[in-house]
């Protein structure tokens, strides 16, 4: 941004300086607090270089608050606040080889010095800054950067992170510290990020945004065995508290640092001169894309520890470092279209369709576009002229648009109302940013929704787990839930690794599945909003499933924990033509749930106020049909005998249950005793 100057005088600089503030706080907040961005570095680097601008030209309206002389963000209150014993502060920005030459001239002029200054420069890995602590060796607190004064106490963390080392090594010619504070960087490789993503892909939790995110977001769990389980790395790039050794250069510093047990990132290197630093940034952005790491640029520190004390720091930054930027990558092009895709939870994401661009080396010509509310807020129309940037290097993404370009023929876009798969009704449901079809055999989710069906907690079909559903599916056999039964053993055994035994425990499967509880076939429907707890209220409520199809919304919530949206949500399921197709065909195919007789008040039935524990096989019923039994009289079950379980329902071969119940002296009752206890008044 290039201001005119101060001939636009204070009235004009004093509310935009306001503004940017506050703008660069909101963003300081989403990048350092939430760890969710809503903009790209190089853009949040525009603003705060415009701030930078107009408190220069204005210096009578710089403020100790400015985010030009702070860094981060104030911690958050989840986490124990940590003072940092030495502040942890931001470094200058350079975004040009002259910015890097000029940074050099301001060292020498400012050191009164005309000789040629040597540097170390290393990668600007692009993570999660931290501080650690070390007494003797020993790792005693780890925390975030938070406001560069005072960081949020992640130790426990910290300590599950396995390249930072609980304890220092020796190899006897380096003494161990009384005390060390060291600075790194905590990062997630790309291949682990990637790999990370797919994983919570198939999970269906949301993918990470980038390898900065994942990172922010892995070690700021409250629960640490979270943390535990993410592919997080370390690098050490820093020394901030001595005590018991000196030293007196920073490569010194590397060196001591990798002697005792800290990773130092193999490009990190010796410049004799500011040229040399300009020649091994140049190498470093040809080297980018094959870094096991993102970076997104290079620092420069002045080698000799006695002139990094002498330059001192100004406001938030040290004068003897730079991070020189590399170019974002972004690019200019228009958008062609925008396609709607079903994802396997029936959410639909709209795609944009762009111009083919070279971004980073890669063609680029697809992008996401998330949501609705996305494409509203960021005002992106068809036809619009988009600045694209391969977020963290991989993910494509439309920044903004460029207004300025409009010719006034560019389109606006909505989400359709009806599935572009399967045509089905397309909801949104309030309080969520996604639309979503509402097809119970929508080809673009019918794997995860026969699954569903299949369940435990739905139709309890054993064997039919999600490798033979998509085997299923995949081979043509199914589409809908229905189809399961009419599946034949022929069918069955031309699929790959099904034998005769295995095809005929299926089928018998899914024919003892005809008649369930009503309540695992409202379960098994996959009805938004409706789990396993409001389906036994249904079931409860209503005597057959025609009823609960021909209920109103206010019938429905006058029904203890069903509210609005739920009620909406059951309506709608049920006034979809393509979900009264499914369940006809289920009708035609034999399926007939059956009404459990439930007392009409569970707080007034036989079992009321007792526990019970179910172990082993019974003859007359499955385990599920038995806790259903139990919970509608009242009864409550549980998994494990405790003191405080009144009965444990003993079958066929109970297994550890039964001994842990005689050792308790809890009442043990066979099935024709649990019988008599449920029909007695």
């Amino acid at each position: 941004m290039t201001l005119t100057g101060q001939d636009m005088g204070p009235e004009v600089a004093a509310p935009r300086i306001v503004e940017l503030r506050n703008l660069i706080a909101y963003h300081n907040r989403r990048y350092y607090q939430l760890d969710d961005p809503e903009i790209s570095d190089a853009a949040y680097d525009l603003l705060f270089r415009e701030l930078r601008q107009w408190e220069g030209s204005y210096p009578e309206l710089v403020t100790p608050d400015s985010p030009t002389q702070r860094v981060g963000a104030p911690p958050l209150e989840k986490f124990q606040p940590f003072p940092h014993p030495s502040p942890m502060l931001s470094l200058a920005n350079a975004f040009t080889e002259d910015d890097i030459r000029n940074f050099d001239d301001r060292i020498r002029r400012f050191l009164g010095r005309s000789e040629t200054i040597a540097y170390v420069i290393e990668p600007k890995l692009d993570g999660v800054a931290v501080n650690l602590l070390y007494k003797h060796g020993a790792l005693i607190t780890g925390a975030t950067r938070g406001d560069g004064t005072t960081g949020e106490d992640v130790t426990l963390n910290i300590r599950t992170v396995s390249p930072i080392p609980l304890s220092l090594r020796t190899n006897g010619s380096l003494p161990i510290p009384e005390q060390l504070e060291i600075r790194g960087e905590i990062v997630i490789a790309t291949a682990a990020f990637r790999a990370l993503n797919k994983r919570r892909l198939e999970e269906g939790e949301q993918v990470f945004a980038n390898p900065r995110n994942a990172a922010a977001g892995s070690l700021r769990q409250l629960d640490s065995r979270i943390t535990a389980r993410r592919p997080l790395d370390f690098f050490a790039y820093a020394i901030c508290l001595l005590e018991g050794t000196a030293m007196k250069s920073h490569w010194e510093v590397l060196a001591a640092l990798k002697a005792w047990g800290f990773k130092i990132h193999p490009f990190a290197g010796m410049a004799a001169n500011i040229e040399d630093c300009i020649k091994g940034y140049r190498e470093l952005y040809a080297a980018r894309e094959e870094l096991a790491h993102e970076i997104d640029g290079m620092v420069i520190k002045v080698n000799d520890l006695a002139l990094q004390d002498e330059l001192g720091a100004v406001s938030r930054s040290p004068r003897w470092a730079l991070a020189c930027k590399f170019p974002a990558y972004q690019e200019t092009t228009v958008v062609e279209g925008i396609e709607v895709q079903v994802g396997r939870t029936g959410a639909l994401t709209p795609v944009a369709i762009m111009t083919p661009v070279q971004i980073g080396g890669v063609t680029v010509s697809r992008a996401s576009l998330h949501n609705q509310d996305e494409i509203d807020r960021k005002d992106i129309r068809i036809g619009d002229t988009v600045i694209v940037q391969r977020a963290g290097d991989v993910i494509p993404e439309v920044v903004k648009v460029v207004t300025s370009l409009r010719k006034g023929t560019e389109a606006p876009f909505a989400i359709p109302a009806t599935c572009p798969v399967c045509g089905s009704a397309v909801v949104r449901l309030a309080g969520e940013a996604a639309h979503r079809c509402i097809g119970i055999a929508c080809p673009a989710q019918i794997k995860e929704n026969i699954v569903h069906f299949a369940s435990r907690g739905g139709m309890d079909i054993e064997g039919l787990g999600d490798k033979m559903v998509y085997q299923l599916v995949d081979a043509g056999l199914i589409k809908d839930q229905a189809d399961l039964y009419f599946l034949t053993p022929e069918q069955l055994l031309a699929l790959e690794r099904t034998g005769e035994k295995s095809a005929g425990n299926l089928l018998r499967a899914i024919d003892g599945a005809k008649h369930p509880p009503l309540e695992k076939l409202i379960f098994a429907l996959g009805i938004r909003h409706v789990g396993e707890s409001m389906a036994k209220l249904l079931a409860r409520k209503y005597a057959v499933l025609e009823d609960i199809m021909a209920a109103t919304v206010d019938e429905l919530t006058t029904i203890r924990d069903v509210g609005p949206e739920a009620a909406k949500s059951i309506i709608r399921f049920f006034q979809e033509p393509s979900n009264l197709r499914v369940l006809a065909k289920l009708h035609n195919a034999g399926v007939a749930p059956v009404n459990r007789q439930f007392s009409a008040d569970p707080s007034s039935g036989a079992l009321r106020g007792k526990t019970f524990v179910i172990t082993g096989t019974l003859e007359s019923m499955t385990r599920q049909e038995a806790k259903g039994r139990i919970e509608s009289l009242g009864g409550k079950t549980t998994e494990s005998v405790t003191k405080k379980t009144d009965y444990l329902v003993a079958g066929t071969s109970p297994g550890s249950k039964l001994d842990k119940a005689n050792t308790l002296g809890i009442s043990i009752l066979d099935e024709e005793a649990f019988f008599r206890l449920m029909e007695s008044p």
